[in-house]
């Protein structure tokens, strides 16, 4: 199955089913979870391999793994996962303004409210992948279009602000406020995106395979240390 495809129903629940399986770890991420997770990685400032993202999947330390019934198994969860963050990363590349976060809906009071909390826990864990290189957007003047991610995602927030977030409309609202100021976040991290993979200046000169070599053996470099390498 091609990575550009996105997840039908079927697929989406088959990936949530597992996840929620007792072969997935407890502290496995549940499907909202995981898409907070991997939307912080897919807009943030630094670009993050899947070697790195995928086993906290499993739980926050990466330690842990599934029990998956054999290799074929583990390869189709695994491109599950792919896709689902492909059609994130596609969303924004194309559409920007369409996406949509994955909250929960809950009754309350006889109304319908949102809960973006799991959303937001996930989008926290994937921004605490490269805490560091998030500060620039704490700083800048949209800081504020950061505090509902704060607020619900936060380990810790502050005591006057619990009111804000206990609340079930309040928390709607912050749900509401969060998906709207999504694209806006997306766009300061567009020009600033670091790549994965930095390129590394040599700081000695590069030794030729006829020169001496550097080791002071008198012999070429070709029939010396570079015969090692």
């Amino acid at each position: 199955m091609q990575l550009d495809q996105p997840l039908s129903e079927k697929e989406f629940d088959e990936l949530d089913q597992f996840l929620l399986s007792d072969r997935s770890p407890e502290d496995s991420m549940t499907m909202d979870h995981l898409h907070g997770y991997l939307t912080a990685i897919a807009i943030g400032p630094e670009t993050i391999m899947p070697a790195e993202w995928l086993p906290r999947v499993w739980g926050e330390d990466g330690q842990q793994a599934p029990k998956f019934k054999n290799g074929k198994e583990e390869e189709r969860i695994v491109n599950l996962i792919m896709r689902f963050m492909n059609e994130v990363l596609v969303t924004f590349e194309v559409a920007p303004k369409e996406f949509e976060p994955l909250f929960v809906e809950h009754e309350h009071e006889g109304q319908t409210l949102i809960d973006a909390e799991a959303w937001c826990w996930g989008f926290w864990e994937g921004m605490e992948l490269r805490s560091g290189s998030w500060d620039e957007i704490w700083d800048s003047d949209i800081a504020d279009l950061m505090q509902p991610i704060y607020l619900l995602g936060a380990d810790e927030i502050k005591e006057e602000e619990l009111p804000l977030v206990e609340d079930p409309h309040k928390a709607h609202k912050l749900a509401l406020d969060l998906e709207a100021n999504l694209p806006t976040i997306h766009k300061f991290w567009v020009p600033r995106r670091k790549a994965g993979v930095s390129t590394v200046k040599r700081e000695d000169p590069k030794v030729g395979r006829n020169d001496d070599c550097p080791c002071g053996s008198g012999k070429k470099y070709k029939k010396c240390h570079g015969a090692e390498a």
